[in-house]
């Protein structure tokens, strides 16, 4: 009673307050706020819980489930969970999101998720990691995080958007239900839940065998619920404003490249929900880090690493912008609202991954462990 309680507080005060923020501040600032917000909740719970899918694949290819597994499934079991939560209980509505209601592309789910896979692991991390790493003074990742909002942004309306396209348009679906995986397959909300509960069942039990700290599990239910927050949030915001406001969560590919653009030229549209969630998360990683004094500046070896992280990095860029979306985008927001094509990215990105740690790291790691 007291959740449902709870439940009924929110629905009906949040958007009240949302009302009386958009009167005094206008949409576009309390959308950018909010990006802000979540952002550093993002940034603060994923710098704690060192939250990183190339890592959990990477154990995960070996044979093993770690931590860092363990880690990533909490993450992803949590957004899951929250958000079909909210979808069932009717307080959101994210039928008209893009990774649902846009046509879609299953070439470039597929390439894209097996490009993204390969070039997480040359840069030992997605975009999201990338992020969260250079505001605790890793350059390597800062660099590579630079090189992939400039493919990104190259791939989205540059000179390689002819090659994305052409891509693209191998095999297009159209949106609706044809992009909702549950909807092709005839599941009704118990099963959408059911569904859910295995993966959180299955979370929990390898976090237990693995005997992860309540601090690192905190963390990573906190950037689980951010995922969540970002889809009640922008609804939200989109039931009271004046003009019409996307329904999303987070992603980091063309925020990315949305934040070079809008530091490398004279902004035109002002801080957005997407700007001000780069933002957050660089100042929540960056706070992170400063409170438990895991500040450090972290550089290249040698010029061989260096041009092994561009390469990743690049290959993330392009991969994103042909899957719609990054490891978060697609492959954590899009598939906590079970649109086909993100779950598709994912499977990609944990192949492509997987494909590339065996070709590349392991052969490296077996002289050295001979050597030991």
């Amino acid at each position: 009673m007291f959740a449902v309680h709870i439940l009924a507080i929110a629905h009906f005060g949040i958007p009240m307050i949302l009302t009386t923020l958009v009167d005094r501040l206008g949409e576009q600032t309390v959308s950018a706020l909010g990006g802000l917000v979540i952002g550093l909740a993002f940034g603060f719970f994923a710098q704690r819980s060192r939250f990183c899918l190339r890592a959990a694949v990477v154990e995960f290819a070996r044979g093993e489930f770690g931590s860092k597994l363990a880690i990533w499934l909490v993450v992803f079991a949590t957004a899951l969970m929250s958000t079909q939560l909210l979808i069932a209980s009717g307080y959101i509505d994210v039928s008209e999101a893009r990774q649902l209601a846009a046509q879609g592309s299953i070439s470039g789910a597929a390439i894209g998720g097996l490009m993204f896979g390969g070039g997480m692991v040359l840069a030992r991390g997605c975009a999201s990691r990338l992020l969260v790493l250079s505001a605790n003074g890793n350059l390597r990742a800062f660099l590579s995080g630079l090189m992939f909002a400039v493919v990104a942004q190259a791939s989205f309306r540059g000179v390689l958007s002819p090659l994305r396209e052409a891509i693209t348009n191998l095999w297009l679906i159209d949106g609706g239900q044809s992009r909702d995986i549950m909807a092709l397959m005839g599941s009704a909300t118990p099963i959408k839940l059911l569904w859910c509960f295995a993966w959180v069942f299955g979370a929990a039990v390898i976090t237990f065998r693995n005997g992860i700290t309540a601090g690192v599990v905190v963390g990573a239910l906190g950037t689980g619920l951010t995922i969540a927050a970002g889809w009640a949030f922008t609804y939200a915001l989109s039931q009271v404003a004046f003009t019409p406001v996307a329904v999303k969560s987070l992603t980091f590919s063309g925020p990315s490249a949305d934040a070079l653009m809008f530091v490398l030229s004279a902004p035109d549209k002002g801080i957005t929900f997407d700007i001000a969630l780069v933002a957050g998360v660089f100042l929540g990683s960056f706070l992170s880090a400063a409170l438990w004094r895991e500040l450090r500046i972290e550089g290249f070896s040698d010029g061989l690493g260096m041009r092994r992280y561009i390469v990743g990095a690049g290959l993330m860029g392009f991969g994103a912008m042909l899957a719609g979306g990054c490891a978060v985008g697609a492959g954590v927001t899009g598939a906590s609202v079970f649109a086909l094509t993100a779950w598709i990215v994912l499977t990609g990105m944990w192949v492509g991954a997987a494909i590339m740690d065996t070709l590349v790291d392991r052969p490296a790691a077996k002289p050295l462990a001979q050597s030991v």
